[in-house]
């Protein structure tokens, strides 16, 4: 994502306030989300962050930001949905190249920015009940999605009949994640990531 000069955004910010009732500018509030992603990924823990210290990154007022987002918490969310991207949709010909989409998709070229800021959001998620909701609204879909590729490769016979969905979603998801938000092994090539973990789940998972 291009980053945006102040002066653009403040004119955008402007025009805004200028004509109550027009919809959203789309490139001032990219540039919100973009300023929560650079002061989160540069170390800044998500408890910090504030919501003058975004305008002040995003080169905004205060009030801007206040009238798309109540508070901080709402911000982060649509930030994580931001980072997450819209939803995959598998093509439903083979199992197997429907995971492998599904993974590639959570590894996207942004995934060592995405991962540093997720490591940053993490302690938020994990002391607020509340933040942890609304996170879990944000990805639940997308696991849902992983589900129903998993039912359907039981249904068809692709997949072992007493396959557990839960933890083999989990044996997906979860390195994949640990990938991404640390790099965890260097000796893991990116390119064929995807591939090489779902053939790896797949060898005890298939029928």
């Amino acid at each position: 994502m291009e980053r945006m000069t102040t002066v653009s955004v403040e004119e955008s910010a402007d025009q805004d306030r200028k004509a109550p009732g027009r919809p959203r500018n789309a490139q001032t509030d990219r540039a919100i989300i973009e300023a929560v992603f650079d002061l989160l990924s540069s170390g800044q823990s998500a408890d910090a962050l504030s919501m003058e210290g975004v305008a002040a990154k995003a080169g905004v007022g205060k009030a801007t930001i206040y009238r798309r987002w109540p508070n901080k918490e709402a911000l982060l969310v649509d930030a994580v949905a931001t980072m997450k991207g819209p939803l995959p949709e598998p093509v439903g010909e083979s199992v197997r190249d429907d995971l492998v989409m599904l993974i590639a998709a959570m590894r996207n070229k942004r995934m060592e920015h995405y991962g540093k800021v997720t490591l940053c959001l993490l302690p938020e998620i994990a002391r607020s009940p509340e933040m942890r909701r609304i996170y879990q609204g944000v990805i639940e879909p997308r696991r849902e999605v992983m589900r129903g590729v998993l039912r359907r490769g039981i249904k068809t016979g692709e997949l072992r009949a007493d396959l557990d969905v839960e933890l083999t979603l989990l044996m997906l998801s979860g390195p994949t994640i640990a990938q991404n938000m640390t790099h965890w092994n260097p000796q893991v090539p990116d390119d064929s990531f995807a591939e090489d973990l779902v053939d790896a789940v797949l060898r005890g998972a298939a029928a």
